[in-house]
């Protein structure tokens, strides 16, 4: 199989469009764990709603898609929650998980 001039250009281009679409995703937290400045109750809270910094629903259900996210206040933070407190991982989940509409 012979590679022609046109095939290498049209691979370098997907290839060109592929760095340049990865780097316009929004950069995430590593993780959004830390409870430290949480009361007892708080943290007790967090267990109970069994926040989790990755859902276990593939993607489906996040903290991201959720009613009760509150956005980072800059790209790469942790968001907050209306219903825990404490950092929120955007693709975490916790028992109290309600769809955005």
């Amino acid at each position: 199989m012979s590679l022609s001039r046109r095939r290498l250009l049209e691979g370098a281009a997907g290839t060109a469009t592929s760095f340049v679409l990865g780097g316009c995703k929004a950069k995430l937290p590593d993780a959004c764990t830390d409870v430290t400045g949480l009361s007892e109750g708080e943290v007790q809270a967090r267990m109970a709603l069994a926040y989790v910094d990755a859902t276990p629903f593939a993607g489906k259900k996040t903290c991201e898609s959720c009613q009760q996210y509150v956005a980072p206040p800059k790209e790469g933070a942790c968001g907050g929650c209306k219903v825990l407190r404490g950092p929120v991982h955007p693709n975490g989940y916790c028992k109290s998980y309600a769809q955005k509409t």
